[in-house]
């Protein structure tokens, strides 16, 4: 049985049976399910990640390097991570893909095909960064590009006024003018509708992770007057108008997914954020307004280790490959020697958690009448299991975890050749913090790398066939 949430129709002119009676209960992880139309064959998924792969002829190729083995190994849905959709502004990395190009993004076909050819579906993640972009806090990047200005939802709140008087970070914000708002809401529109023409099955909006949709959502970034601020549904507004752009462009029987925030991890002194009731109301509206799927997650109101739990990646600060690259960035000894410190101070208050988004997830499930997707910290079969049973979620994800062991998928989906099979990852971060410098994101521990190569050659990441017992139906 395949759990089908499809709606249809035009905003507007949905009708959706009550939230009870659309339910199904949830399968196992190896049961299909439907996010409109878009049959998708387990509930495991390759969560949205930084692929670095650049925009040169060889992008389509990194892109294939990375991606498809998931979908090899049989992860159900490939999310391609955090596509801006201008051609210049909203970088929040070095060496992103970004989607403004429909020529480039035709070019890029081959990964869908493969993707496709291999069993799986994939999405891509549109983005643009509003003030967490380059030209905010990579020196080099922004002397290279000195007319380029930060987007922004409102003017600066006061702490990163603060931070910019003392620490690294520069601003020459350009505050969106409501006809603005709309040019961006129909950039979203046009990067999605190159993304289906180049055989993507779906779009996955950056709805968190502080960038500019979070930027709208958030009481902390805006103070606007016009129609997209003031009242939460106010804020909520610019995600409505990305909508509808999406759907004018691509039609209604695309599945479109966005990211949920809710800032429960934002410092005490911001007085101003969004609860988890915000995150769950903003997830009900999403639904009404004919979103397909969301993903809630809990995050801060700033770019910090909220995101990526875990230790502090000693590793990725002083290899020696990477110097130059943060010398890059920081510009100045005092912030190279300053952040990797605060660096240490986030990790510890961001320790390791195992499912940090479930509570968020299960009340979102409880409130909307699409799938719900989970993920941040989830690391083993049994864990898995039991969300899916527990109805905490439809669907769960991994990311960094697919950094340290590609073909994951194979393990976590036969769990008939080893007990409760696990992730290796540590989330040490040694994999994500030299991309501040645009390196690829790859696993760099040598425990963990050994780990896995013992995996491998027990045969560990061989897929096999599908499982046709009874967990197939759902009973």
């Amino acid at each position: 049985m395949i759990d089908d949430y499809s709606h249809g129709g035009v905003r507007g002119a949905i009708v959706k049976p009550a939230t009870a009676q659309l339910r199904c209960v949830s399968g196992p992880l190896e049961s299909p399910i439907e996010i409109n139309g878009c049959e998708i064959p387990n509930r495991l998924y390759r969560a949205p990640l930084l692929e670095c792969a650049g925009e040169d002829e060889d992008a389509v190729d990194r892109l294939i390097e990375e991606l498809h083995p998931a979908a090899d190994a049989g992860a159900g849905l490939i999310f391609q991570g955090a596509a801006p959709v201008r051609p210049e502004t909203g970088r929040v990395a070095p060496n992103m893909t970004s989607f403004a190009d429909p020529a480039f993004v035709e070019d890029l076909a081959p990964l869908p095909a493969a993707i496709h050819d291999a069993g799986g579906r994939v999405f891509v993640q549109l983005a643009h960064g509003g003030i967490r972009t380059l030209e905010t806090w990579h020196a080099e990047y922004r002397r290279a590009n000195p007319d380029l200005q930060q987007l922004a939802v409102s003017e600066l709140p006061w702490p990163l006024k603060l931070a910019a008087r003392v620490g690294p970070l520069e601003y020459d914000l350009h505050v969106l003018s409501t006809a603005e708002v709309y040019d961006l809401a129909a950039d979203f529109g046009a990067a999605a509708e190159n993304a289906i023409e180049a055989g993507y099955d779906g779009i996955h909006l950056s709805g968190a992770n502080m960038g500019i949709i979070q930027q709208f959502l958030s009481p902390f970034y805006n103070h606007r007057t016009d129609e997209f601020g003031g009242s939460l549904a106010a804020r909520t507004r610019f995600l409505e108008v990305v909508h509808d752009e999406i759907r004018a462009r691509v039609g209604d029987d695309v599945p479109l997914v966005t990211k949920v925030p809710a800032e429960t991890a934002a410092p005490r002194f911001v007085r101003r954020s969004l609860s988890l009731a915000d995150g769950v109301e903003i997830a009900r509206r999403l639904d009404e307004i004919g979103f397909d799927a969301l993903a809630p997650v809990r995050v801060s109101t700033f770019w910090d280790m909220s995101l990526i739990r875990g230790e502090y990646p000693d590793r990725a600060w002083t290899d020696e490959q990477f110097q130059s690259g943060y010398d890059a960035v920081f510009d100045s000894a005092v912030y190279r020697r300053l952040v990797p410190i605060l660096n240490r101070l986030q990790a510890r208050r961001f320790s390791r958690e195992p499912a940090w988004n479930e509570e968020f997830c299960a009340a979102v499930r409880e409130a909307v009448s699409v799938p719900v997707l989970a993920e941040g910290g989830i690391r083993e079969r049994d864990q898995m299991d039991r969300l899916l049973a527990e109805g905490a979620a439809d669907l769960l994800g991994m990311g960094r975890p697919f950094y340290a062991e590609p073909r994951i998928a194979a393990r976590i989906l036969d769990a008939t050749t080893e007990a409760n099979p696990r992730a290796v990852c540590e989330s040490c971060n040694n994999c994500t913090v030299p991309q501040v410098t645009g390196a690829p994101g790859i696993c760099r521990t040598p425990a963990v790398l050994r780990e896995r190569g013992e995996l491998a050659r027990r045969g560990a990441y061989e897929r096999r066939p599908d499982r046709t017992d009874d967990t197939e139906s759902g009973q």
